[in-house]
């Protein structure tokens, strides 16, 4: 499996997510520049990621000019065919404005940009602690959309507190059903506002990351490193 890592004006946690992959799972990735259009080096068995950061500066609305960079029409047709797409924080953002995902992310309930350590729930007993680091991660959507959403089982994460419980004070943006990442009906195309790629290294104190990114990515069982 090859990981591609697509590189935007404004993209910052590209790096992160490439020592991720490359140093601590140990994967191939190649880094993948906006204006370039080539997928040719990829299969379906692979994945494209749009890391976090600030796309064309957030001018406009977050991930509304980076959805029409040429690399993005071809990620758009390889996640058609199957391919595995990942977004974190302004990539889950680029994906729901390429409409790849449903779904918006609005400004953070409580205005202010929030940058910390957070507790995410799969919502089966999986619990892991991930880094927050946005303004605009509240995630939106119309009531028969999200119904949909949890219905067909398309929410991957939930922001929960240290036991697992979903509750307002551990929602950091005041997400719609505390909502912190979803998937597509076909699950080939995932988004989410934490940043695992900030947890996989032993040198900070937290490998939570490593296991989502099997999970989500790699179709490896999903268990805690936490603790």
């Amino acid at each position: 499996m090859k990981f591609g890592i697509v590189v935007f004006p404004g993209s910052n946690c590209d790096r992160d997510m490439y020592d991720a992959l490359h140093d601590d799972l140990e994967q191939e990735v190649s880094m993948l520049w906006h204006k370039d259009r080539g997928l040719h080096k990829f299969s379906t068995e692979d994945c494209i990621i749009l890391p976090g950061g600030f796309s064309f500066g957030d001018y406009l609305r977050c991930g509304a000019i980076a959805r029409f960079s040429p690399m993005m029409q071809s990620v758009i047709e390889f996640a058609k065919a199957g391919g595995k797409v990942f977004g974190v924080c302004n990539g889950f953002q680029i994906l729901c404005e390429s409409h790849l995902l449903p779904g918006a992310l609005l400004r953070n309930g409580n205005q202010l940009f929030v940058c910390k350590n957070v507790f995410i729930t799969n919502g089966s007993g999986s619990l892991h602690k991930i880094p927050v680091a946005h303004g605009e991660g509240r995630y939106y959507a119309d009531e028969k959309t999200l119904d949909k959403l949890e219905a067909n089982g398309q929410v991957i994460f939930y922001y929960c507190d240290e036991r697992g419980e979903k509750t307002n004070p551990a929602n950091p943006n005041a997400s719609m059903r505390h909502i912190a990442g979803i998937c597509n009906a076909t699950r080939n195309v995932f988004g989410m506002m934490p940043h695992p790629e900030r947890a996989c290294s032993s040198v900070l104190g937290n490998t939570d990351g490593r296991a989502i990114i099997k999970t989500l990515l790699m179709a490896e069982e999903l268990v805690s490193d936490h603790g």
